[in-house]
């Protein structure tokens, strides 16, 4: 068999692949040669950051992987977790950030299949999506056709697929106008016996590729996904994948049918780096090698080299090492739903990946030099705060226009505290998601309990599948009452301000979302989206919101399972010059729910229940309630700066488990926390979502009434109580939550308004639902079609 021989390559033909000189020469002293160009490809997408987490590695080592629920944590395709009476739950999150700014439809629906891929490659059936997106403003025709063409990928794939979308979150703001993100979080429900993994074992196995064919959409998607984007990233078209939900759905099936056979020993989704990353990923963990024939491979395009079948991302794609003797058994499978099955290679024990090509060796590498035994950065940490964040921390709300009863006056027009609440209702990072969430099919499987716009997150019921062959999944009383609840957080303001306590922010107020219908927080998937690591503020803001979520996730007990690192989330300007996003570090969070009776939503749901605050009060210090990063600042006064709420993880705990055992002895009837525009924002959307009013009424107070108003934080939820409880309640909370609830007022009648007074005299804000549902309902379409 042909030997391989590589000449130098030029110092562009390096710098195209995504590799730096002193990367190159690492390589040539690996192979003890040049490598070919097949080779340098593959090292292209291996040694990307979107691959091997160069540059953030060192710093997820700190996040808390360990619990009690925890079966399977990072390192796999899911994280897995235990919910009992034998039901197990996979569930990760991942980006499709640069190919959903240069295709929009494609880059977000291939962003919903490879997520879930990596669910059902561990043998779950997936059973829901959720999102989270960032646009730029929608006053821009070019967010604008971002923005229905992310929404539209997502819709198709999902809705053709079969899986429902059932919740996530969307923000505008002017730092994602080049750069949106994408990131798509799927959860499943184990329907095999063992968890399949993806190590390569047993010398001589079999080695399937199975799915769809190769083409050459796609090449070289984790090298354009770890580098900046600029205005000649269209000609990137290729790195973007395209999607076929409907083959996808047939994989699903496909691939749970097999698993059950007991012949897949291990099976690895290819995803990122495509035939590369799998076969050397799987090697590598199974410290074995694997060798591959590309002539075996199904090919969709004629023609291709090794370089384009290794580097191509086509889709709906997997490759499987199965049991010798029984691999006949598992393409027939294939066959029988209509997709390709071949055996293309073979596991060896050398622990290399070797490619043949006609006749050919064309590429052979360690298969750790590609996969775990890959190139760290450990980066230096600037001395102190970088001048950006120093300048916005010395921003106080002094520097506000002074306000009273009336109102305030901003640029010389007088606005009264009604005014400032339509406006805030009417900022499409506040304003309803209608028009996104009804395109998605949140229904489909029949298991969605809360709708999207509910509530503070998604629930799903879980239920033993019918055909699972685990005799320990049986159902029970208990198993068939259960459920789940999900939902994607981050306020990328808060981390861009200060990224520690921007990142702690995120999972508690993850947390608290889960704890507000009723759940149990358990685990987190997390998608890291900064800019480049290589410069210092860059590296700054992702150094101190791994410090902050590491922490938050051992305050809430919440390990972290897995998910997604992206960075390089840049966009050149005209000049050339990168500007980065928003550092947004999203927490993914799953919880349990163990009597889906006992759930609740955000809206009122009965005329004269009791409404209460928990958490800090109306009248809390500034490190508690602040302006710092608020939507109030943002859009009223056209201002990013001033510090974060800090987190008070035991406040936080406090209060979320107070609403919880509020919700489950039925005293509860709603809860909604408190976070983008701050209690009279809470107010108007429980009013919004459940057609009754409320009258408020605020004691005495010290504070600037906009503090009151609109200021966030404080670890503080909103809830409504049954008359008849309120003395049970109370006595609760005076127990276990003494210094920090307080009374507001109670539920008013159906299509009234939401009236909030002041020492029970001064009328604040008197906005009837008719037209806060009128500004809210409809301040994303008015800007699509104006």
């Amino acid at each position: 068999m042909t030997e391989i021989a590589a000449a130098p390559f030029s110092a562009q033909e390096i710098a195209s692949e995504g590799i730096k000189p002193d990367e190159y020469s690492e390589i040539v002293r690996r192979l003890g040669r040049h490598p070919n160009t097949a080779e340098l490809g593959m090292f292209g997408v291996m040694w990307s950051e979107h691959c091997c987490y160069k540059n953030s590695r060192p710093l997820l080592k700190q996040f808390p992987t360990e619990g009690d629920r925890i079966l399977v944590g990072p390192g796999e395709n899911a994280g897995v977790i235990d919910l009992g009476d034998g039901m197990r739950l996979a569930f990760k999150i991942e980006s499709h950030n640069h190919p959903s700014a240069v295709e929009p439809f494609q880059g977000a629906a291939t962003g919903v299949g490879g997520i879930l891929r990596d669910i059902f490659t561990m043998g779950a059936r997936p059973i829901a999506i959720l999102n989270s997106l960032r646009f730029g403003t929608l006053d821009d025709a070019r967010t604008r056709r971002i923005f229905t063409g992310v929404v539209a990928g997502i819709s198709h794939y999902g809705n053709c697929i079969g899986v429902p979308t059932v919740g996530g979150e969307v923000y505008f703001d002017p730092a994602y106008s080049g750069n949106p993100l994408v990131n798509a979080m799927a959860l499943g429900l184990m329907e095999t016996t063992e968890i399949v993994k993806s190590g390569a074992r047993g010398i001589g196995n079999p080695v399937l590729y199975v799915g769809s064919t190769t083409g050459r959409d796609g090449m070289g998607g984790a090298s354009f996904a770890s580098a900046e984007l600029s205005k000649e990233s269209i000609d990137d078209r290729p790195a973007v994948q395209v999607g076929d939900p409907f083959l996808e759905k047939s994989l699903v099936e496909a691939c749970l049918e097999a698993f059950k056979t007991g012949a897949v020993v291990a099976a690895q989704d290819m995803g990122a780096a495509g035939i590369t990353c799998s076969t050397s990923e799987m090697a590598a963990k199974g410290g074995v090698g694997i060798e591959l024939d590309l002539d075996l491979i199904p090919a969709r395009e004629t023609g291709m080299v090794p370089y384009e079948y290794l580097l191509s991302e086509s889709q709906e794609r997997m490759l499987f090492v199965a049991e010798k003797g029984r691999e006949q058994e598992l393409i027939d499978i294939f066959h029988k739903w209509e997709l390709h099955a071949v055996v293309a290679g073979t596991v060896i024990e050398e622990p290399i990946v070797r490619i043949l090509f006609q006749g050919a060796i064309a590429a052979e590498i360690p298969a750790t030099a590609l996969a775990d035994n890959t190139p760290i950065y450990h980066r230096d940490l600037i001395a102190e705060p970088p001048t950006y964040a120093r300048e916005a921390w010395n921003w106080t709300p002094d520097q506000l226009p002074p306000c009273d009863l009336s109102g305030i006056s901003i640029g010389g027009q007088p606005l009264s505290w009604t005014d400032v609440l339509n406006q805030l209702l009417d900022a499409p990072t506040i304003a309803s998601k209608r028009w996104i969430y009804r395109q998605y099919d949140h229904q489909v499987q029949n298991n969605t309990v809360m709708l999207p716009g509910g509530a503070d997150a998604a629930i799903v019921r879980i239920r033993p599948l019918a055909d699972a062959t685990s005799s320990s999944i049986t159902p029970t009383p208990s198993s068939l009452t259960k459920g789940v609840a999900a939902t994607t957080d981050c306020n990328s303001r808060y981390v861009y301000l200060n990224p520690y306590e921007g990142a702690k922010a995120a999972v508690a107020e993850a947390a608290r979302n889960l704890s507000c219908v009723g759940a149990d927080p358990i685990a987190i998937t997390d998608n890291l989206n900064f800019g480049s690591p290589e410069k210092p503020i860059g590296y700054w803001q992702l150094s101190e919101a791994c410090r902050g979520l590491s922490e938050a996730c051992t305050a809430f007990s919440t390990p972290v399972t897995g998910g997604n690192v992206s960075l390089y989330n840049e966009t050149l300007d005209s000049d050339g010059k990168p500007q980065p996003i928003y550092p947004t570090p999203v927490v993914g969070m799953v919880g349990y729910i163990p009597d889906l009776s006992r759930i609740v939503g955000q809206g009122w749901t009965h005329e004269g229940d009791a409404i209460y605050l928990l958490g800090d009060g109306l009248d809390a210090d500034s490190t508690a309630l602040s302006f710092g990063g608020s939507e109030y600042l943002a859009v009223l006064h056209q201002t990013i700066a001033g510090q974060p709420p800090r987190v008070n993880f035991a406040l936080e705990r406090s209060v979320q488990a107070a609403c919880r055992h509020g919700i489950r002895q039925g005293w509860v009837h709603s809860a909604h926390d408190c976070s983008e525009g701050g209690l009279a924002i809470a107010l108007a959307e429980s009013c919004i979502s459940s057609d009754r009013g409320a009258t408020i009424s605020l004691p005495p107070l010290s504070a600037r009434l906009d503090q009151v108003l609109f200021a966030e934080g404080g670890a503080r939820i909103v809830v409504s109580v049954d008359q008849a409880s309120v003395a049970q309640w109370e006595t609760y909370l005076q127990a276990h939550l003494p210094y920090h609830w307080q009374t507001l007022g109670q539920v008013a009648a159906s299509g009234s308004s939401l009236q909030i007074r002041a020492d029970n005299t001064s009328v604040l804000v008197d906005a009837t639902i008719a037209a806060m549902q009128n500004i809210w309902s409809t301040a994303i379409e008015r800007r699509l079609t104006s």
